[in-house]
C-alpha cells in the first residue's frame, strides 16, 4: 500500500485513512522515509518534524501531512525565514492557517526552504543554501517559496502552503511542474506570515491537482479579526467547482504577455493550451492590458518599501541574533550586518531610499498611482472575460548561480506575476507543456474573484513527476 501513495493525491489519502485501508502513522512513515532519502539531494526542508504538530480535529484531508514555508509561524517551533539573524527564533503562538490546519486534522511535518525573507526568485538566497529542482538539480526550483514547490513536486509531502508576495507560489509552481494558487488579496488571513509586503502578501496551497486545491483552500480561506486586512465576504465551497466543464469560458489573451522576452518554447506551450481550452468550448478573446510594462517597476518601489518598514523589528533588542556592542547604533550595524543577507540588505536600501524624506513623493506616491492604473486595467477586462490566460514565467527554471550577479535579470523572472499581486487579485499556475530538456512550463489563470478560478483541468493538463 505504501507504494500506491505515491499515485494518490492528498484527498485519495485521507479518503483511505478514513476508510482504515491505512493508518495515519503509516502515511506520516512513509513521507518521512521519503523525505530522508531524497531531500539531502533536493534540499527543500528546513526542519522535519520528529513528530507532527499536534491536531485537534478532522476534515476531509484529516490525516494528511503538508509542508510550511518557514515565514509561517508555528507554536513551539522554530521560524527563521531562511535567515541569520532568526536562525534561532521560536515562535510563541501559531499563525491562523496553522490553527485551521490544525483543526482540519492535517499534519504538520515541517518547514520548507525559500528566499531569505521571501526576498528572490531562485531559493538562492537562504542562509541554508539553495533548493534544487527536482527535474534538474542544476537548476532552481524557484522562489520564494521553493523549497515548497519542490517538496510537492517530489512528493516528500502531498501538499505545501507557500507565500506570494510577487509570484512566489506561482513562478516556482511552474518550475516544478506543480499547481500553485495565489488567493485574492484578504481572502486567507495574514496573521502569523512573517511580513515582507504587507499589501501584497498572501498564503496559498501548493499541490499536485485542482482537487487538493480547492479542499485545501477550504481549510486555509476565511474571516480573521486578529489581520485587519482579512476580508469579510462569505467563503464559498471551492469543491463545487470541480465539476463544470468549460464550455462558454471567455478567456482573454493579453497580447502585453505575449511580446518580446518570452521563450519561444514556453510560447508554444501556451498557445497548445489555447487550443484545448477552445476544443474544450471556451471562447477565446484578445485582450489588453496596457499599464503591463510598468508592473515591476512600480512592484519594485512598492514591495521594497514595505519590507523596509517592516524588517525594522529586527534590530537584536527584542528577538533574533544579537550581536554585543557598547552602543545602540553599533549594535544596530553588527546585528543587521551580520544577521541580514546581500539581497535582504539591498531590498531594505531600495526601500528606505524610496520612502526617504525628498523621495516619498517622486517614487512611493507615484509608484502607488500606477498601481491604481493597474488594478483598473484588469478591471476593465473582467468586464468582458471571465479568466486571463498567461504564461507564468518568461521560461522555464535557469540554472544555479545563473543570475544572482545580476539582480535585474532576476527580478525580470517575476514579470508576468506580479500585476496579479498589484491588482490584488487570484490566479493560479499550472503545468501546460515541458522543453526538450524535459524541464516544466507552466501556464497562468487569473481571476477577478477566487471563487471563480478553481476548475477540474484534469482533461487539459497531464500531471508528471521527476523521477
Amino acid at each position: 500500500m505504501a507504494k500506491d501513495l505515491l499515485k494518490l493525491s492528498g484527498l485519495e489519502i485521507a479518503e483511505c485513512i478514513k476508510n482504515t485501508e491505512v493508518s495515519k502513522d503509516e502515511v506520516l512513515s512513509f513521507f518521512r522515509k521519503r523525505i530522508d532519502s531524497i531531500d539531502p539531494r533536493i534540499k527543500s526542508f528546513v526542519e522535519v518534524y520528529s513528530e507532527p504538530v499536534k491536531t485537534l480535529g478532522g476534515s476531509n484531508l484529516a490525516g494528511v501531512p503538508i509542508a510550511l514555508k518557514d515565514n509561517i509561524c508555528i507554536k513551539g517551533k522554530r521560524i527563521s525565514c531562511a535567515s541569520r539573524i532568526l536562525s534561532s527564533h521560536i515562535s510563541v503562538y501559531d499563525a491562523t492557517v496553522v490553527k485551521r490546519l490544525k483543526e482540519a486534522g492535517l499534519l504538520i511535518a515541517g518547514t520548507t526552504n525559500m528566499d531569505e525573507f521571501a526576498f528572490g526568485s531562485s531559493t538562492e538566497s537562504s542562509c541554508y543554501g539553495p533548493t534544487r529542482n527536482p527535474w534538474d538539480l542544476e537548476r532552481v526550483p524557484g522562489g520564494s517559496s521553493g523549497g515548497s514547490a519542490a517538496a510537492v513536486a517530489m512528493r516528500l509531502v502531498p501538499f505545501a502552503l507557500g507565500s506570494d508576495t510577487g509570484g512566489s507560489i506561482r513562478q516556482p509552481a511552474s518550475f516544478c511542474g506543480v499547481v500553485g494558487f495565489k488567493p485574492t488579496y484578504g481572502r486567507v488571513s495574514r496573521y502569523g506570515l512573517v511580513a515582507f509586503g504587507s499589501s501584497l502578501d498572501q498564503i496559498g496551497p501548493i499541490t499536485t491537482n485542482f482537487i487538493d486545491c480547492a479542499y485545501l483552500l477550504n481549510v486555509i480561506c476565511g474571516f480573521d479579526e486578529h489581520d485587519s486586512t482579512s476580508s469579510r465576504k462569505d467563503t464559498p465551497d471551492f469543491t463545487q467547482f470541480l465539476r463544470k466543464d468549460i464550455k462558454g469560458l471567455r478567456v482573454g489573451i493579453p497580447k502585453e504577455y505575449f511580446s518580446a522576452g518570452l521563450d519561444r518554447e514556453v510560447e508554444s506551450a501556451l498557445k497548445e493550451a489555447v487550443n484545448i481550452f477552445k476544443k474544450q468550448g471556451a471562447k477565446i478573446v484578445d485582450v489588453s492590458l496596457p499599464h503591463t510594462e510598468y508592473a515591476v517597476a512600480t512592484y519594485y518601489i512598492i514591495a521594497p518599501s514595505e519590507a523596509s518598514s517592516n524588517l525594522e523589528r529586527f534590530d537584536g533588542i527584542r528577538y533574533g541574533m544579537r550581536k554585543d556592542a557598547s552602543a545602540l547604533i553599533e549594535l544596530y550595524k553588527k546585528t543587521r550586518g551580520a544577521g541580514f543577507g546581500d539581497e535582504a540588505k539591498r531590498r531594505i536600501l531600495i526601500g528606505t531610499y524610496s520612502l526617504s524624506s525628498g523621495y516619498y513623493q517622486a517614487y512611493y506616491m507615484r509608484a502607488a498611482k500606477v498601481r491604481t492604473l493597474i488594478k483598473k486595467d484588469f478591471e476593465d477586462v473582467f468586464r468582458s472575460v471571465d479568466v486571463i490566460l498567461t504564461p507564468t514565467s518568461p521560461a522555464a527554471a535557469f540554472k544555479i548561480g545563473e543570475k544572482t550577479k545580476d539582480p535585474l535579470s532576476m527580478y525580470l523572472s517575476d514579470i508576468y506575476t506580479i500585476p496579479v499581486n498589484l491588482a490584488g487579485i487570484c490566479a493560479v499556475s499550472f503545468p501546460c507543456g515541458f522543453t526538450r530538456n524535459n524541464l516544466p512550463i507552466g501556464a497562468q489563470l487569473i481571476g477577478l474573484l477566487t471563487q471563480g478560478l478553481v476548475s477540474n483541468r484534469r482533461q487539459i493538463i497531464t500531471i508528471r513527476f521527476p523521477s
